[in-house]
Parts: C-alpha cells; sequence; structure tokens
C-alpha cells in the first residue's frame, strides 16, 4: 500500500493536521526560513520517495507563498513522491477571469496554468465562479470542489434558532437555496447595486419572510466586508433581529472584522478554509474525502 504523506506550506500547518489525522496519515516537516535578500529556502525533512504526497496551502495574501508552493512541488518530484496533490482550500486568483480592458492579464488562466504544471490534482472548497461555470475550464489537472454547504446547513441548524438564510445579492441565490434547503429553514436575497469597490447599495428583500426569524447572512468570501456589513445594517434599520454572518473564506481584509462590529452583527463565523479568529466551521472532513478520490484517480491514470 502507498505511504500517504501531508506537507503544510507555513501558516497551514493546523489546517494540514486536522487533514492528515482524517486520512490518516503521516505529516512530512518541511523547513522554511528566507535569505538575507529575501529568496526562499525550504527543505524537505523526511522521506517521501514513494509517497503520495498531499500539500497544504492555505493561501491568504498568495503573492509570496507561491514561489516557495510551486518549488516545494518540484522538490517533493525530485525526492521520489509518487504523486504530489494541492489541497488549497481557498483558490486565489480567481476574480480576474476575463480581460475587462485592453492588455489587462487574465491572471486566473495564469495561474491555473502554474499549478496544472507543478501538480497532479487540486481540492479546493468552493472556488469563486463567476465567468467559469466549472475549473477543469481553466485546470488541466483533476481539481475537486468540495462544497461547504453541508457544513454551513450543520451549523446553523445546530446554533441559530429560527433562522432564516439572506444572501447579500441575486448571484448568491442558488448557494443560500441550498444552504437554507439541508438546514430545513426559509431563505430570500437582496439586491446589490455595486458602484465600486467600497460603495454598495443593497435592497431589502420581502421583509415577511424573516418576521420572527433570525437572519443569517452568508457569502462565499468576506474580504472588505462592505457588502455585508451594509446587509446587517439594513436589516437592523428594518426593525430585524441582528445578524449572524457567515462566510466561506475568511479573507477579512484591512477594517473587515471591526465594520462588522460596527454595523452590529450578532456574530460572526467562517470555515475554516483560512485561518482566523472566527473559524467555527470545519470543512477539513469533506475535503480528505476529497483528497481519498483523487489520489486512489491518480493511482490508475
Amino acid at each position: 500500500m502507498t505511504t500517504c504523506s501531508v506537507i503544510s506550506l507555513p501558516g497551514a500547518e493546523a489546517c494540514a493536521g486536522l487533514v492528515a489525522k482524517k486520512l490518516e496519515a503521516a505529516r512530512c516537516g518541511l523547513e522554511s526560513r528566507r535569505f538575507p535578500d529575501g529568496e526562499i529556502y525550504l527543505r524537505v525533512a523526511d522521506g517521501v520517495d514513494g509517497h503520495e504526497v498531499v500539500v497544504v496551502a492555505q493561501l491568504r495574501e498568495p503573492d509570496p507563498q507561491v514561489p516557495g508552493l510551486i518549488f516545494l512541488a518540484d522538490a517533493l518530484r525530485e525526492l521520489g513522491a509518487a504523486h504530489v496533490g494541492l489541497v488549497a482550500p481557498y483558490l486565489p486568483y480567481m476574480r480576474q477571469d476575463t480581460r475587462f480592458r485592453d492588455g489587462e492579464a487574465v491572471t486566473s488562466r495564469s495561474f491555473a496554468r502554474l499549478i496544472s504544471a507543478a501538480f497532479d490534482w487540486l481540492v479546493t472548497v468552493d472556488p469563486h465562479l463567476h465567468r467559469y461555470q466549472a475549473l477543469d475550464e481553466v485546470y488541466r489537472i483533476p481539481a475537486a470542489v468540495v462544497p461547504s454547504a453541508p457544513a454551513v446547513a450543520a451549523w446553523v441548524h445546530q446554533r441559530v434558532a429560527k433562522p432564516v438564510i439572506v444572501g447579500p445579492d441575486e448571484e448568491s441565490l442558488q448557494w443560500v437555496a441550498e444552504v437554507a434547503d439541508l438546514a430545513g429553514c426559509p431563505h430570500t436575497v437582496m439586491r446589490k447595486l455595486r458602484h465600486g469597490d467600497r460603495d454598495i447599495e443593497q435592497a431589502l428583500p420581502d421583509l415577511q419572510a424573516l418576521q420572527g426569524r433570525t437572519p443569517v447572512l452568508v457569502d462565499d468570501i468576506i474580504s472588505t466586508a462592505h457588502t455585508m456589513a451594509g446587509a446587517v445594517r439594513g436589516l437592523r434599520a428594518a426593525g430585524l433581529a441582528p445578524a449572524v454572518c457567515v462566510g466561506v473564506h475568511a479573507v477579512f481584509a484591512a477594517d473587515a472584522a471591526a465594520l462588522l462590529a460596527e454595523a452590529g452583527a450578532a456574530q460572526v463565523v467562517s470555515c475554516n478554509t483560512l485561518p482566523h479568529a472566527s473559524n467555527a466551521i470545519d470543512v477539513t472532513g469533506a475535503m480528505a474525502e476529497a483528497v481519498r478520490a483523487q489520489q486512489q484517480a491518480a493511482r490508475y491514470r
């Protein structure tokens, strides 16, 4: 039986530990530091010859991490790894999925080419798919998308009394409906007009569906939090209970957490795809199942 080893990029150790435990896999150590000129030094601390290696990387602020990620994959192959897969719960560079202005780099495609050349397969959680229907439109390797909806719905069902799931915009309808269906509660969505990164106008949904219930605002990414904070304020102004805010990926740029607190959010929670104090929903079990499926498929390719 092929040995499975899990190795993490710096900052992803806790996530890698959970994945390894659920895979019943060994952890592989990694030494990492910076030379005085800023270049990265990497050393794989354990043997990987013949192993199925899983690299776990939580890619918030990806630019400083990507060179090390590519170098690590290359080193693992040179050291004899049978296959090298990537678990990136948060998949960056999905925003720029077309050329909006002449001369722009379509970085989603460029990043996909880098990852596809370095790894045998990819596991991620709810990537931000807008103009792409699926990851295989840009990734040349098998890519498994782990849905967060079951874990989010389970948390809502267990922790929130009489919830109603609220989406921040029409684009969230399909996902919001799935979470609500799994949680056994109603749902609705708000309408959003974006005039700029920080200038967002939102229209309230049908308030009849929200009466007597706790609004649970759900979104795939909490980045600047301006959209979610505006929704919290709007719901409060309409006389509803303070909203619980749930995000899959806790990017939390700048003062996002403070912004939600000031808006009056009752609670802010996220999945553990990116490390953050708000992490309360564990999706690593589903990620481990996806890894098993990818490893099995890789052995027969």
